[in-house]
């Protein structure tokens, strides 16, 4: 079986409903890889240097596909320069009732209201120990959804401590759509308070483990443009690492008479590219040039990532592309970012 085999998987899967779909994907992939099968790496490298660590590409995984941690060496077998699991919350729960995630294909797009369905951190800490892939693994964490907006650092907090250690870098979630009163928490002051109990927690644990992990926060596309520089701001006041550009949006660009388009929750795909686009722009004139920026956001070809690079981005994330295509998206992406470099 090769790439385009896999290619084929993707497809057959897609027959099926979006969930049974997503957890078939990659329970054949995990039985695959541990029944010895290991798929090509993508026949292009373009090393990316992301937080000190050298990538062989800067093509990443982005949270939401694995949720739990349970396929980590399954997904980085196919080649990802990085890739990011979670979101996580301390405490195991169910998500919001299905359905929950609904295909537009005529769009390439999906919308979900998944609302953090997860088995909790001890769970995916397990998993992370367990893993054998030698990648940079960045771990997503949020709060859980009974968790009082005014008490969410207490989560958060929670989440930091036992992932410091273990995480490649840690992606604070501010902007899923699916939890209520979490978007809340990017307004600059709220914001500066959290990032406050994060960040002398985050000295500490450095001083404990001997090394200090990247922080990097997720942030909307939905956000107005007049927020973004007091954003920045608070961010790089309490030393965070990085920024995410971008999770799903509210909003339904080019969507009309779409037969999904009015289900609430979040939008992701090529509908949400400008919005993503105009935010990570936006967000790079505020933002240092050597501090990373990664990007995600409706990237559906190689040359959408070359975009997002041309646009200010370190390296980019794959979600949505990778439900419609397959891993000949990332070979793409690897390639397109290779050329462009040369």
């Amino acid at each position: 079986m090769n790439r385009r085999h896999l290619g084929g998987l993707v497809k057959a899967a897609a027959l099926l409903p979006p969930e049974p779909a997503h957890t078939l994907t990659l329970k054949a992939l995990d039985r695959l890889v541990r029944l010895g099968w290991h798929p090509p790496p993508p026949a292009v490298e373009q090393p990316c240097r992301l937080w000190g660590r050298m990538l062989p590409n800067g093509v990443g995984l982005a949270a939401g596909l694995d949720k739990n941690g349970d396929f980590i060496d399954a997904l980085g077998a196919l080649g990802f320069g990085f890739i990011e699991i979670g979101t996580v919350t301390p405490r195991p729960q169910p998500g919001n009732p299905p359905p929950r995630l609904f295909r537009l294909r005529r769009e390439l797009a999906l919308i979900n209201r998944m609302g953090f369905n997860n088995r909790g951190v001890d769970h995916l800490l397990a998993r992370l120990k367990n893993a054998r892939w030698p990648g940079l693994i960045g771990v997503n964490i949020g709060k859980n959804r009974t968790t009082e907006a005014s008490l969410a650092g207490a989560d958060y907090l929670h989440c930091l401590r036992l992932l410091h250690a273990h995480a490649g870098y840690i992606a604070i979630n501010l902007s899923s759509p699916n939890t209520p009163g979490l978007r809340g928490l990017q307004q600059p002051p709220v914001l500066a308070a959290l990032l406050t109990q994060l960040a002398e927690e985050r000295e500490r644990l450095a001083a404990r483990d001997g090394r200090r992990t990247p922080l990097a926060v997720k942030l909307s596309p939905d956000l107005d443009a007049a927020a973004i520089p007091a954003i920045a701001a608070v961010l790089l006041d309490h030393d965070i690492d990085g920024a995410i550009i971008a999770n799903t949006t509210l909003a339904r660009p080019g969507l009309e008479g779409s037969r999904h388009a009015a289900e609430p929750g979040g939008l992701s795909g090529a509908p949400l590219k400008p919005l993503a686009d105009l935010c990570l722009e936006r967000f790079r004139r505020v933002w240092p040039a050597d501090r990373p920026l990664i990007a995600s956001g409706g990237i559906m070809s190689g040359v959408d990532a070359a975009d997002k690079l041309a646009r200010g981005a370190t390296a980019v994330q794959l979600y949505t592309g990778l439900i419609y295509r397959g891993p000949v998206l990332l070979d793409e992406c690897a390639a397109t970012l290779a050329a462009t470099a040369r």
